[in-house]
């Protein structure tokens, strides 16, 4: 099924279905999803929503036996054919379910995907850390801590020294597969407000199993089951008036 309120789109897939050997884990998935705003992609444990978030920067094409089939366009471009895949993943980058800062200091882990790239001049480079930090809120914390291990911080902050990696290399696109899921109440809370900051500036699509999460930070919901995409609307209208009884079972807790 395909919806869209968006006046402007930034990820649109078309017929998208995915086989990992003989098991068929999307199903003629057709999404459009908007800019500049938080999309939550829920469902029950097993139906593909991880499966549809790695398709947007390609990340199952790392899974072995894996056959995608249809089209997912970027700004328009397919990504699989009109996109570079190393551009690719520059532009859309991913938040994974636990914090995985490199053992390395706090500044070496922000700036390590520009070297990638090949940035290398030092001024570009603290440039860069300052505003990544500040714009995961860690910069008055970690200022005078840049060559402190990034291991050693807190799980919240690991998360969060994450979400500076990403930015860093000024990304378009944040995919967050589950970003709260090893964090306290306290810590999930103070993500999810960055997440509300960050949306003013990039297009993020999270999954969560948190329904009550999804309600809270995103404006628009996906629910998935059995790798089909039952519906897509405004957040509000998903809880509140679901068009398919499905999507009300499992909002209101009778499924799944």
């Amino acid at each position: 099924m395909e919806t869209t309120t968006a006046t402007q789109e930034k990820i649109r897939s078309e017929h998208l279905d995915l086989h990992y050997d003989k098991f068929h884990a999307l199903k003629d998935v057709s999404v459009s999803i908007p800019s500049r705003s938080i999309t939550a992609i829920i469902g029950p444990s097993g139906c593909g929503k991880s499966t549809l978030l790695r398709c947007f920067n390609r990340m199952n094409d790392l899974t072995p036996y894996c056959r995608v089939k249809g089209n997912i366009l970027l700004d328009g471009q397919d990504i699989y054919d009109g996109i570079p895949l190393t551009s690719l993943r520059r532009r859309v980058g991913m938040v994974f379910q636990r914090p995985n800062p490199f053992p390395l200091s706090v500044y070496d882990n922000v700036v390590y995907g520009m070297r990638v790239h090949g940035v290398t001049k030092k001024a570009d480079l603290d440039a860069a850390v300052e505003r990544s930090l500040k714009a995961s809120a860690l910069w008055d914390t970690l200022k005078d801590r840049l060559a402190s291990p990034a291991l050693g911080l807190s799980a919240e902050q690991q998360q969060r020294l994450c979400i500076s990696r990403l930015v860093a290399v000024e990304p378009e696109v944040l995919l967050m597969d589950e970003p709260c899921s090893a964090l306290d109440p306290i810590a999930t809370e103070h993500i999810e407000e960055l997440m509300r900051e960050l949306a003013s500036q990039y297009t993020i699509v999270i999954v969560t199993h948190n329904m009550h999460q999804a309600a809270r930070i995103s404006q628009h919901t996906a629910f998935m089951l059995l790798g089909v995409l039952v519906e897509f609307a405004a957040t509000n209208k998903i809880f509140t008036s679901p068009e398919d009884k499905r999507t009300e079972d499992y909002v209101t807790g009778r499924y799944g």
